[in-house]
């Protein structure tokens, strides 16, 4: 064992969370705690991780960027093309990580994934910087590629094109909406007790508020 590894703790002490703080919409909690952040001014706010895994079980993740969200679910957008989205098409199942560690919370959020209309892709794509769509149409995300030399000549000769005109986004780029089943809000507590109160959601459309076990 690396003992210098196994030696890292943070004892957590900042703040509580108990049930008579939440609101009784998840959603609106969230919102609370995204506030909070904001005001702490905490760098890559909108950084989560995203969870999926194929048929056959096998599990992947990595850091995507959250987009917006609402009662509707989550929003990131990506290359459908990519291997998250191969995963997606495979099961259409999702859970996201937020980890504020300057406030010491978490946020885990599970539930179901479909594509955005086409009308809120097109919306966020024309947004973007003109640099950041020509990387979106030039990049074939996931796969192998010779070198680095490569991509850079494919975004050279892209934007040598495309620069300073209009151009439609990609039919393989888009947005996907997590819906949520259930979210976990963590608040880290000392001698790693922490808080944690789930929101699950039931069959009449009402969430069913739990405590976990740290």
């Amino acid at each position: 064992m690396h003992i210098e590894i196994a030696s890292i703790r943070q004892n957590y002490s900042k703040q509580v969370l108990l049930e008579s703080d939440v609101f009784d919409n998840p959603i609106r909690q969230f919102d609370k705690w995204w506030q909070e952040a904001m005001r702490a001014q905490i760098e890559e706010i909108n950084a989560m991780t995203l969870a999926t895994s194929s048929t056959d079980g096998t599990p992947s993740a990595r850091i995507v960027l959250l987009k917006d969200f609402s009662e509707k679910g989550f929003m990131f957008f990506t290359n459908y093309d990519s291997h998250k989205a191969q995963q997606l098409a495979q099961n259409p199942k999702a859970c996201l990580v937020f980890f504020w560690k300057e406030l010491e919370r978490q946020v885990r959020v599970a539930g179901t994934v479909s594509r955005v209309d086409p009308a809120e892709s097109d919306f966020y794509f024309n947004s973007r910087p003109e640099e950041s769509r020509i990387g979106a149409l030039t990049s074939p995300q996931s796969r192998v590629i010779e070198n680095r030399s490569w991509i850079d000549e494919q975004y050279a000769k892209n934007f040598a094109l495309l620069s300073g005109t209009s151009f439609q986004r990609p039919a393989n780029w888009g947005g996907y909406i997590v819906t949520a089943t259930t979210i976990e809000f963590w608040q880290g507590r000392p001698s790693r007790l922490h808080d944690r109160l789930q929101y699950t959601l039931q069959k009449n459309n009402e969430w069913k508020i739990e405590r976990l076990a740290p």
